[in-house]
């Protein structure tokens, strides 16, 4: 676990983030529990652990600056990204874990109790049918469709002045185009990732 201390604390500089020892720690951990519940659950195709410090804790956490406070839904969590290892930088806010795999939900559950996240709620739903009592300053994912199915199957829990960020590869140039909506495209660059990223900010998305 030293090699992935070391590789997180150099990532972590490079991001320009300044993080408590506790926080790292709680990241480091968070690596550990991936580790041992992929055996079972299949959670990700990433089984070095060095290889989840950039691939999944750095890539989560470059797009810390771009979030909007204070409640922050993420889509499709999958194993907890890049919720988690946002929750254990922003204990300020309150991010609400979304996704339909009943074995992902349950290992995200898990993570929350050992790493005493009191900031993170996990919700088994389709993201369709999930009606929040609350709308979201910031709805976030991993990029699991094309940007107007996004739009369409997430728009409705996003405030009036909230943000939809959208994790991707490549510039999704052509799905851009029918979104109906403002948006930014926003390279990000991952320490110890040699491939192309971007943020879509998506805001004043037309309902209805």
């Amino acid at each position: 676990m030293d090699a992935c201390r070391e590789q997180l604390r150099q990532g972590l500089a490079a991001l320009g983030l300044s993080l408590e020892d506790g926080q790292i720690e709680a990241l480091l951990r968070f690596v550990a529990l991936m580790g041992k519940w992929n055996k079972a659950y299949n959670l990700t195709a990433v089984r070095d652990p060095l290889d989840m410090v950039g691939l999944h804790i750095l890539d989560s956490l470059a797009v810390l600056p771009h979030i909007k406070p204070e409640l922050i839904a993420d889509i499709g969590t999958g194993a907890g990204l890049p919720g988690i290892p946002l929750a254990i930088c922003r204990p300020d806010c309150r991010f609400v874990l979304v996704d339909s795999n009943s074995k992902k939900t349950r290992f995200v559950q898990q993570a929350v109790l050992e790493l005493k996240l009191t900031n993170v709620d996990v919700v088994h739903s389709r993201v369709e049918q999930f009606k929040p009592s609350r709308l979201f300053d910031t709805v976030l994912m991993r990029a699991f469709a094309s940007m107007p199915d996004i739009v369409k199957m997430t728009g409705h829990l996003l405030a009036g002045d909230g943000v939809l960020l959208a994790m991707k590869g490549q510039q999704p140039i052509g799905e851009l185009a029918g979104i109906g909506a403002e948006y930014q495209v926003i390279p990000l660059a991952v320490p110890g990732i040699d491939a192309e990223r971007c943020l879509i900010r998506i805001e004043r998305l037309k309902h209805g």
